[in-house]
């Protein structure tokens, strides 16, 4: 259906979506009536930023890209960071948000918490979103979704493995971090998110995590998402210790006019639609 912006008098099919990370930006442009990508972007930045920094880079590319000026029928921004915490709902409670995260991540008195709900496994994922991030997008467009990255990840994997029969651990590769979900029988067994700078972390974090599950190199399957290939360094460690590793694919429908590296990049950003 067009839907009319609230910052236009003009009707457009096309959605936007745009991931946030302390490494990076990433942009997507979907026109729905069509069901085609028609704009695709990733920035990498050097190092790590700080979220203010983070929004003066976000504020240029809508300087100098113009298809970002819209309009768009529907705006998301997807926070990828790792202050996050997954709480069964029968055990939630919205007053005590700071409490679930303190055991796990540095939040500040005056950070924002907020939650989204995940209905594949009747869970609740709670976390610090980028609010001066949030604070631009709304100035700018009006009302639009958020969420956290590992809320588009959980339900997309769980969606994925829903006939499954067999343990499989996802690895989503971003630079310098990468989130692993754990499934087995379309159930959620582990989630987490980790920080590395060399290779050596990075699988030392995969295998660590699968000791705790008693999960064996030699007989569970290993599957990544997201930047990587079989030429990079990551992968080849990786298949130096671990017996199966696979490619997923996003299974989407999508045309592309800016086509993505892989059938398994840009995976959360494409799936927030």
């Amino acid at each position: 259906m067009a839907l009319q912006n609230k910052s236009s008098n003009k009707l457009t099919n096309l959605k936007l979506s745009i991931q946030i990370s302390l490494s990076g930006l990433s942009f997507c442009i979907l026109n729905s009536n069509d069901n085609t990508i028609t704009f695709l972007k990733e920035i990498h930045f050097s190092k790590n930023l700080n979220p203010l920094q983070i929004l003066d880079n976000l504020k240029a590319e809508f300087s100098k890209e113009k298809a970002l000026s819209g309009p768009f029928s529907e705006v998301c921004v997807v926070h990828d960071n790792d202050i996050s915490a997954l709480v069964p709902k029968p055990l939630f409670k919205e007053d005590c948000l700071a409490d679930y995260l303190k055991f796990n991540s540095k939040i500040l008195k005056s950070d924002f918490i907020t939650y989204d709900e995940l209905l594949v496994n009747d869970s609740v994922n709670i976390y610090v979103p980028y609010i001066n991030v949030n604070n631009f997008i709304y100035d700018k467009f009006g009302a639009f979704t958020y969420k956290h990255v590992s809320t588009i990840l959980i339900e997309n994997i769980l969606l994925l493995e829903k006939h499954s029969e067999t343990v499989k651990v996802y690895v989503n590769v971003s630079k310098n971090h990468f989130e692993i979900i754990i499934v087995d029988k379309a159930k959620l067994l582990l989630y987490n998110t980790f920080k590395y700078q060399t290779k050596e972390d990075f699988i030392y974090f995969i295998l660590f995590t699968a000791e705790q599950l008693e999960l064996n190199p030699e007989t569970f399957n290993l599957i990544f998402l997201g930047d990587i290939t079989k030429n990079d360094e990551l992968y080849k460690i990786a298949y130096t210790y671990i017996r199966n590793i696979s490619f997923s694919d996003r299974q989407d429908s999508y045309t592309f006019e800016d086509k993505p590296k892989s059938s398994y990049s840009n995976f959360a950003l494409i799936k927030s639609f």
